[in-house]
């Protein structure tokens, strides 16, 4: 049976009916229903989530003292809020899905834009999840193991054990993968709200004996400025998020800058606090030698009820990882549309309605990187290869507004914002390459650049013989996850 027959089959049969209704039902009510309120929601629940409970020990590893340390925090937050904007003329210029792939495809043509797909595919995006999920395993771990660090098996195992559950959950219902993001991103800013305000009151009580000489022992270099960045930075990952979702946003054209210039600050300003708060009960020395930094501070300042920090922050990470789960089919859907990569990834499932296939192919090769990998070393990589295509993508504005004038542009950033980004990130992209250079930023270039190779054999060239071995595979695969083009659910 090939896979025409095969869809003409579903289309036949009464569940692919069902599936239709329901799927037209639900453009419907989703459709154009994100206001202001809930775009402002939207990023800061999407940033907030593991890294500001992993990063500050990483930040100021690189960098030494607290003065450095704050200032890397703000300056993140100014990056990203700058970055965002420049994705917020895209967004309002190019108004199609998939984040990054489609201001790539008109700018600079299909071969940047499979680059990006294939790097986000197979780096990007899986070792996001697995971050997230190692994140998460540290401080469910952490009050199991006082006073040493939990078994690297043991934070592996529970990885994995959580991507297992997100992907199955995320695979089964879109409203139960909606329902579980509420109800973490609720717990996630419990725990914000906790850490905050607890280092205000100790502050305002006197204990400020930490900040005196911030700056004293600071090591700043070039690569060490780099290397804090990249974990600062991952921390306020997601600020592009609104970008996927653009069409269903109500009045884009004042509500995405809007959600922008609100959202990312008030984030800013949430991590600044929290850094403030952990520095307010422990010294450099001891933010450094904790495994998991919230769970020291809940010990030292919520005792004896410390549990609720390593139980919310668990809450919050999973909620960031569920997030990340929920959007991946996005990407992938668009870049199957185009032909550049594998079409059964871009397939929906007939009963459940999810992008079933891309999601398991997600929390399959985000487990791969969970074995090898230790959090820091993971966010160095991510951080280097998705700067890349964010310094890529923003100098896709500057070119053009010189080669596609034409172009109705609802949102006109100053040409100063997206220069100083492409300037940064070619910055943070050369500068630890050339300061402290170490194989396996070659290995990410490499690994980029090899995209070249399948994009010469498989797209450009479409020699016959991968068809010959991915149709019948494609098809066994629609057979056994019951998954079909999204054209197909939607007539």
């Amino acid at each position: 049976m090939g896979e025409g027959s095969l869809r003409k089959r579903k289309g036949e049969d009464k569940g692919g009916e069902d599936g239709r209704s329901k799927l037209r039902s639900q453009n419907v009510s989703f459709y154009f229903q994100v206001g202001l309120i809930s775009g402002i929601c939207m990023i800061v629940g999407t940033i907030i989530g593991s890294g500001i409970f992993v990063s500050p020990k990483s930040v100021l590893a690189n960098v030494g003292a607290v003065g450095p340390c704050l200032t890397i925090w703000a300056a993140c937050g100014i990056l990203a809020t700058l970055g965002a904007l420049c994705f917020a003329e895209l967004g309002t210029m190019i108004t199609k899905s998939g984040g990054e792939y489609p201001y790539l495809m008109e700018a600079f043509g299909p071969i940047p834009a499979f680059l990006f797909s294939w790097t986000s595919l197979l780096v990007t995006k899986p070792s996001s999840f697995a971050i997230i999920c190692l994140s998460f395993a540290e401080y469910a771990s952490a009050p199991f193991y006082p006073g040493c660090d939990p078994p690297q098996v043991v934070i592996k195992c529970l990885a994995a054990a959580a991507i297992v559950v997100i992907t199955i959950v995320n695979s089964l219902s879109v409203k139960l993968g909606s329902y579980l993001q509420n109800f973490l991103t609720a717990a996630k800013m419990i725990i914000v709200t906790i850490i905050i305000v607890s280092g205000i009151v100790l502050l305002a009580q006197g204990k400020n004996e930490n900040f005196k000489d911030s700056f004293k022992d600071s090591k700043i270099s070039v690569s060490s400025i780099s290397l804090a960045f990249y974990n600062g930075l991952w921390a306020y990952d997601g600020w592009n998020q609104l970008n996927y979702i653009t069409e269903e946003l109500k009045n884009p054209y004042r509500n995405l800058p809007l959600s922008i210039i609100i959202g990312i600050p008030l984030v800013t300003v949430c991590y600044v606090l929290i850094n403030i708060s952990y520095f307010t009960v422990m010294t450099s020395t001891e933010l450094l030698q904790s495994q998991a930094v919230a769970v020291t501070f809940g010990d030292r300042v919520l005792y004896p009820a410390s549990w609720i920090v390593p139980l919310f922050v668990a809450f919050s990470t999973l909620g960031s990882a569920n997030g990340t789960c929920f959007t991946a089919g996005r990407l992938v859907y668009v870049a199957g549309r185009e032909g550049h990569m594998l079409k059964v990834l871009s397939y929906i499932s007939v009963k459940h309605l999810t992008p079933a296939p891309a999601i398991t192919f997600y929390g399959a090769i985000a487990i791969i990187y969970i074995i090898p990998g230790d959090i820091n070393t993971l966010i160095n990589y991510f951080s280097f290869a998705v700067w890349i295509f964010y310094g890529l993508t923003v100098l896709a504005l500057i070119v053009m507004r010189f080669t596609r004038k034409e172009l109705k542009r609802p949102i006109r950033v100053p040409i100063i914002i997206p220069v100083i980004v492409t300037l940064v990130s070619v910055l943070l992209v050369l500068a630890p390459i050339i300061s402290a250079p170490e194989l396996a930023y070659l290995y990410c270039v490499l690994f980029i650049l090899s995209g070249l190779i399948v994009y010469v054999l498989f797209v450009h060239f479409k020699f016959n013989w991968p068809q010959k071995i991915s149709k019948p595979i494609t098809m066994h695969l629609q057979m056994l996850l019951e998954v079909v083009p999204a054209e197909d659910v939607t007539e």
